[in-house]
């Protein structure tokens, strides 16, 4: 049982709660398939009427600004330490290598990278926890957040509604397809994000090594 045909079996108001939650959790830190949830969800609302996608949106655009912004005081309270606990515990998600190139990402963007680290499944996990990190002034932040949030969480809901209720008849019969589209997808995304940080990591670290050491006098 995938997860499209499991969410068909719980109501459509522990489906609102389990998509806010979920991207709450993921947009505070914590690794865990928001897209494919959201996707998930706005495939099924497409086909079944019970599922309104607006409260849908609501709820993903709510637990994406929530969870960021509760992921920023917690960011801010922790502060580095925070950061290299989270990397002993999730290594893939938050190494030192990782959170090198996210901080040289937020130093270079500002609150750019917090609108843009919406769209990127590797990235969406940094976004609260280290613009509180690094002391991001919180109205910047909250802007971000909220526009962020909403074009992500809104925008992913209305799209894939829309494409399920244009191919509402094939969709019936191969939605699974369409879901494996959207991880495949997903993973291709963050492999290549991976990839990409590792390179800027090494070339910053190859950099570092290659600056002169001043001499004393």
């Amino acid at each position: 049982m995938h997860i499209q045909e499991w969410l068909e079996t719980i109501p459509a108001v522990s489906i609102y709660l389990l998509v806010g939650l979920v991207i709450g959790l993921e947009s505070l830190g914590i690794p865990l398939p928001g897209e494919i949830i959201l996707v998930s969800s706005a495939l099924l609302a497409s086909q079944h009427g019970e599922i309104d996608p607006v409260v849908l949106g609501i709820c993903a655009t709510t637990g994406a600004i929530v969870g960021d912004s509760i992921g920023y005081a917690i960011g801010r309270r922790g502060g580095k330490p925070l950061l290299e606990r989270l990397g002993r515990r999730f290594p893939k998600h938050f190494g030192p290598d990782h959170v090198a190139v996210a901080e040289r990402s937020f130093e270079r963007w500002g609150m750019w990278a917090v609108f843009f680290g919406r769209f990127v499944a590797l990235l969406r996990i940094f976004a609260g926890p280290l613009a509180g990190v690094l002391h991001m002034p919180y109205w910047r932040f909250l802007i971000a957040n909220v526009l962020g949030g909403i074009l992500w969480a809104g925008g992913t809901t209305a799209v894939i509604y829309s494409v399920g209720i244009v191919a509402e008849p094939w969709l019936k019969r191969f939605s699974w397809l369409a879901l494996g589209i959207a991880v495949l997808f997903g993973i291709a995304v963050t492999l290549v994000v991976r990839s990409r940080m590792k390179k800027a990591a090494a070339a910053a670290g190859a950099a570092e090594s290659a600056a002169p050491v001043p001499v004393a006098d």
